[in-house]
């Protein structure tokens, strides 16, 4: 074999475990996001206090979304100037750690408020930590993947966050099964926090064992600050033009998911595990079209996959909403929420090689990760704004106008930047 060939099969290795890492340690990073919003729910009241439970799991999941862009603005420039491959070790590890401790801590019978204040102080921590994987090993897998392939694989990376939903829904669903909801509330719920912090433990020997760095000659060099470049320097404008797009998809995601699922429960189309399985049927076939769709932004071009789909979004995801509350039959509900999810969160499909491709090397991890994480501030603010809009015009109607808006901030955001280059590697 000659020495250059030895030199391309050593690449292809590299590649494929980096794309790997991204693949798997995403779906990690998403078991880890959505582990309080579905494994706490059943033993919020005991685990939180009987009082104010609905606003104490409320701060839980704030503690989390205020903590995941911090972690992008913190670990993003040192992903930029220090390596990928390191940050996203340092995170996995921080994961682990807050992941396992929550685990750990006493009920509220034993520390009172103390268990609250300790569970919110682990989930910000965590929320830094999760803010800092896939900053840094998404944009590692972009820049080690084939151009051909680099929409497939973003799709692949993106496909875990339904997947990891699915998951951890059907793990608390058979623990619900075998325990009673006393046992569960005293310890069932702590076994898929384990879970999590064992998955990024295992992705962290992963991490070390198999994955590197694109060598820093294949990529351009780090500013002094690319956080400043990003925010007010030279990318300003495409971070500007990534916030639009994004905060568009966040929406998206907000009223076709968590949104569905409290008014299905609400109107009472389905129970519990009625709803619970409606959810878990739509997340699988959206897993399935978010790979399909990082694919076709190759084939079409990301600009136009973006444009195109949002202007589609803006005019079948509210009509998919609103179908689902006019009809009977269980079936066409559970059809129609696959379709809602395949018009609204597919969408994610390219979004990993999208934000990889408009960013350069130097200031690639500072960019996707505030571009992907501020970006969900305002839309993961619903509870706030949704509620007085629904008593003012009606339940339905006003979360098909954010569709119809979610979309067209899609479009907007994808006919705002340029076509990017899917035929070459990543610089």
């Amino acid at each position: 074999m000659s020495s250059t060939s030895g030199v391309q099969a050593a690449d292809h290795r590299r590649a494929r475990h980096a794309v790997r890492g991204g693949i798997l340690g995403n779906f990690v990073d998403q078991f880890d996001i959505f582990l309080p919003v579905i494994a706490l729910a059943p033993a919020a009241s005991t685990l939180l206090g009987a009082e104010n439970v609905i606003a104490t799991a409320g701060l839980v999941f704030t503690a989390t979304l205020i903590g995941r862009p911090l972690g992008a603005a913190i670990f993003g420039p040192v992903a930029d100037r220090v390596g990928r491959t390191a940050t996203t070790r340092v995170a996995l590890a921080g994961i682990a750690a807050t992941t396992l401790l929550i685990a750990a801590v006493p009920g509220h019978e034993v520390l009172g408020w103390g268990t609250v204040a300790l569970i919110l102080t682990l989930r910000f921590l965590g929320g830094v930590f999760l803010g800092g994987e896939y900053t840094s090993a998404v944009p590692l897998a972009m820049e080690w993947s084939a151009p051909r392939r680099r929409g497939l694989a973003s799709g692949l990376i993106m496909a875990m966050s339904p997947v990891a939903n699915a998951t951890i829904a059907a793990l608390v669903l058979v623990l619900l099964a075998v325990l009673d909801p006393a046992s569960y509330a005293a310890w069932g719920w702590r076994v898929p926090f384990v879970v999590g912090g064992i998955l990024a433990l295992v992705m962290l020997g992963y991490y070390r064992r198999q994955v590197a760095d694109v060598p820093a000659s294949h990529r351009a060099p780090a500013p002094a600050s690319p956080l400043r470049d990003v925010l007010v320097g030279p990318d300003r404008r495409v971070f500007v033009q990534t916030f639009i797009l994004m905060t568009g998809l966040w929406l998206l995601t907000y009223m076709a998911i968590p949104t569905l699922t409290a008014e299905l429960t609400r109107a009472e189309v389905f129970d519990g595990r009625g709803v619970t399985l409606a959810l878990l049927c739509a997340t699988a076939v959206s897993a399935v079209a978010m790979a399909l769709c990082g694919h076709l932004s190759t084939l079409v071009g990301r600009r136009r996959f973006f444009i195109g789909f949002g202007l589609l979004a803006a005019v079948l995801a509210p009509l998919a909403f609103l179908t689902i509350f006019a009809v009977d039959s269980p079936v066409a509900v559970i059809a129609l929420c696959a379709a809602l999810q395949v018009v609204t969160v597919s969408v994610y499909g390219p979004v990993g090689a999208y934000l990889s491709e408009r960013f350069s090397g130097g200031v690639r991890s500072s960019g996707y990760g505030l571009g992907y994480s501020l970006s969900i501030v305002v839309p993961a603010l619903y509870p706030y704004y949704l509620p007085p809009l629904q008593e003012a015009f009606g339940t339905y109607g006003p979360v098909a106008v954010l569709l119809v808006i979610a979309g067209l901030l899609v479009a907007l955001g994808g006919y705002r930047g340029p076509d990017t280059d899917t035929r070459a590697p990543l610089r």
